[in-house]
C-alpha cells in the first residue's frame, strides 16, 4: 500500500519567505506518524537556501495531518531545514523557537493568531473593478451580500480543508477591505499555533489555486485610504489567565527599552507602510497599549478589564510575519518579565 505525503517547508526567500512543497510517494501505513517519517533532500540553490556548487539541503518532518486535498490516506508534512551536517539552516527560526518555548513551557504560554490575507485576480485586489475602486470601506467588514462579499466560496472551502486537516481553526470572517479576510488559529502552544498557521497559509494558496484566485500576506495591498492586512497575535500564559496584575506586567514589558523596536523590526516586512497611526493601528515607531484601543500596539479585550484575567493582543505583527518569530519574541519578552516579578 502506499501514500503520497506533501513535504512542506518554508524557503529563505528575503525579506519575506515563501512556502515550497513536493510529493513522496511512500510505502505503508500514513498514520504511523511525524516521527516515523523520513527526512529528504532539496535543491536549496532554487529556494535562496543554498548555492549551486553545494545545494542539497535536507527537510526534517515536524508535523504532518490529513492531507484534505488528496484525501484518503494522503498525508502534508511541514518540515525544517537543515544543513547536510543536520545543523539548522539560517532560514529556520523554528530551531530558534524550540529552546524558548521549552524554557518557559512552565508558564503555560497559548496564542491565537488572527491572519488577514487579500484575494487577487490577476493584478487586482477581488471585488474591485476594472480600472476602478469599489465604494469606500466600511460596509465590507463582517458583510453579507453579492454587492459587499467576494471570493466567500474560497474561504469557505479553505475553511473546510482546514477543519479536514484537524488544524485548530477558531474563526474566519469578511474584513475591512473588499477581497481581504481573516482566519483564526489557536489558542494553542507557540510551537503548535506555528506550525498549524504555516500549514493553514499553505492550504489557503493552494485552495485559491483552484478557483484560479491568488492570495497574499501584503501588510498594505492598497495604497491610500485602505485598511492594510495584519496577524493580530493573542498571548497570555497561566499567571494572566488568572490575575490582571501579570496582565500589567506583560503590556509594560513590551514596552521596555529597545523592546518596542525588537520587536517592530521583525514583525514582518513593510511594516512601517501599515502601522501608521491610521486604519484602527498605532505609528510603528511609539509604543502604548490601553483597554479596548484598537489604536493602541497592544489592546487588552474590556472584558480582561472587566474580569480581572485574560489575555492581550499585539495588534502590531504583518500579515506576513513569521509566526515563529513573534511567538518567540513574545515569550521571551513577557515570560522573562513575568518570571522577574514572580508572577508565574
Amino acid at each position: 500500500m502506499t501514500f503520497k505525503a506533501e513535504y512542506i517547508w518554508i524557503d529563505g526567500t528575503e525579506p519575506t519567505a515563501k512556502l515550497r512543497s513536493k510529493t513522496k510517494i511512500m510505502a505503508g501505513d500514513a498514520s504511523q506518524g511525524v516521527a516515523e517519517l523520513p527526512i529528504w533532500g532539496f535543491d536549496g540553490s532554487s529556494t535562496n537556501q543554498a548555492e549551486g556548487h553545494a545545494s542539497d539541503r535536507v527537510l526534517k518532518p515536524v508535523f504532518s495531518c490529513p492531507d484534505p486535498i488528496r484525501g484518503g490516506n494522503d498525508v502534508l508534512v511541514l518540515c525544517e531545514v537543515f544543513n547536510i551536517d543536520m545543523t539548522p539552516h539560517e532560514s529556520n527560526t523554528r530551531a530558534a523557537l524550540r529552546p524558548v518555548a521549552e524554557q518557559f513551557a512552565g508558564q503555560e504560554p497559548i496564542f491565537g493568531i488572527e491572519q488577514e490575507y487579500t484575494f487577487f485576480d490577476g493584478h487586482r485586489p477581488l471585488g474591485f473593478p476594472v480600472g476602478g475602486f469599489p465604494a469606500a470601506q466600511g460596509g465590507y467588514y463582517c458583510g453579507v451580500g453579492a454587492d459587499e462579499i467576494f471570493g466567500r466560496e474560497i474561504v469557505e472551502k479553505h475553511l473546510e480543508n482546514c477543519l479536514t486537516a484537524g488544524l485548530g481553526i477558531s474563526g474566519i470572517n469578511a474584513e475591512v477591505m473588499p477581497g481581504q479576510w481573516e482566519f483564526q488559529v489557536g489558542p494553542l502552544s507557540p510551537l503548535e499555533v506555528s506550525d498549524q498557521l504555516w500549514v493553514a497559509r499553505w492550504l489557503l494558496y493552494r485552495t485559491a489555486e483552484d478557483f484560479n484566485v491568488s492570495a497574499t500576506l501584503d501588510p498594505k495591498p492598497v495604497k491610500g485610504d485602505w485598511n492594510g492586512a495584519g496577524a493580530h497575535t493573542n498571548f497570555s500564559t497561566k499567571a494572566m489567565r488568572e490575575g490582571y496584575d501579570a496582565i500589567i506586567t506583560a503590556c509594560e514589558s513590551l514596552g521596555e527599552g529597545s523592546k518596542p523596536l525588537d520587536h517592530v523590526k521583525n514583525y514582518g516586512a513593510g511594516i512601517d507602510d501599515r502601522l501608521t497611526g491610521l486604519h484602527e493601528t498605532a505609528p510603528w515607531n511609539e509604543y502604548s497599549y490601553g483597554v479596548s484601543n484598537r489604536g493602541a500596539s497592544v489592546r487588552i479585550p474590556w472584558q480582561v478589564e472587566q474580569d480581572q484575567k485574560g489575555y492581550i493582543e499585539d495588534r502590531r505583527p504583518n500579515a506576513n510575519v513569521d509566526p515563529y518569530v513573534v511567538t518567540r519574541l513574545i515569550v521571551d519578552t513577557c515570560c522573562t518579565a513575568l518570571e522577574k516579578a514572580d508572577q508565574v
